[in-house]
């Protein structure tokens, strides 16, 4: 693993970073009114941090960057920052694809994507194809997201297979529901990040977040940066996770 200079190499082991982050990027339009600003000058802003985010997971051998762009109630939001939000999405779609084409970074959107228009969707299936073959690190962008949404959504899935025959219902488990879900394939989420000074999960991953560490940041997300990203994994790597475990059976399977 490339170690960041930031980061404390007492604690930077392949072995204990976390290999799936997804962040709640909290922030921005306090940002901005902090300023002085209009609420959309912040969702600009945080297009830096985005940046810096994806810089330093590729950095430090993290797997899969998670960033919860817009939920499914974000719709409910004034009607000229949903519109600055959509048109956000697909400029930084055409400026961004070909520097993750070229840094080795898979984009992939996550989410109900049949509300969004078709010019939208047409440059989202593009940017996905165009990067399908990269590896470094996979970039999913909850766009139009919810935990519950997803849950229902691979209900639905598994409920059709049942009638199709392909599976029966004594075949549900665990780990066949997470090949339902949207982030089917990659690895279990390990740590969840939210900016902006909140303690909630806001219907972001909840099927995933079954056992992933949460690390709450009072850095609103335009100000997140690398050193910003190091602290939250640094927490991380700090931390014993038990898996129901007690801790003596954790140390001890550790120094088997």
């Amino acid at each position: 693993m490339v170690k960041s200079d930031l980061h404390n190499p007492e604690v930077s082991d392949n072995d204990v970073m976390p290999k799936h982050v997804a962040i709640i990027m909290d922030g921005n339009g306090r940002w901005a009114q902090q300023k002085g600003k209009l609420r959309t000058f912040g969702h600009k802003a945080g297009v830096d941090a985005v940046r810096a985010s994806v810089r330093y997971a590729r950095t430090n051998g993290i797997q899969s960057l998670t960033l919860f762009a817009f939920s499914s109630e974000n719709w409910n939001r004034p009607e000229e920052e949903v519109g600055v939000l959509m048109d956000l999405f697909s400029l930084v779609l055409n400026s961004e694809v070909k520097r993750m084409k070229k840094n080795g970074v898979r984009l992939k959107v996550i989410g109900d994507t049949s509300k969004f228009d078709d010019k939208l969707v047409a440059k989202i299936e593009k940017a996905e194809a165009l990067t399908a073959e990269n590896s470094d690190l996979v970039l999913n962008i909850a766009a139009n997201y919810g935990g519950r949404w997803d849950i229902v959504n691979a209900c639905k899935s598994i409920v059709a297979d049942v009638s199709d025959k392909t599976i029966s219902p004594h075949e549900i488990t665990e780990e066949l529901f997470s090949k339902h879900v949207s982030t089917e394939g990659l690895p279990e989420l390990d740590l969840l990040i939210r900016t902006g000074g909140e303690h909630r999960i806001s219907n972001f991953l909840l099927w995933q977040c079954a056992y992933a560490e949460l690390y709450f940041s009072q850095t609103l997300w335009p100000d997140f940066d690398e050193a910003e990203f190091d602290k939250a994994t640094a927490c991380f790597t700090s931390r014993q996770r038990r898996f129901g475990l007690t801790g003596e059976q954790v140390t001890n399977e550790s120094q088997d």
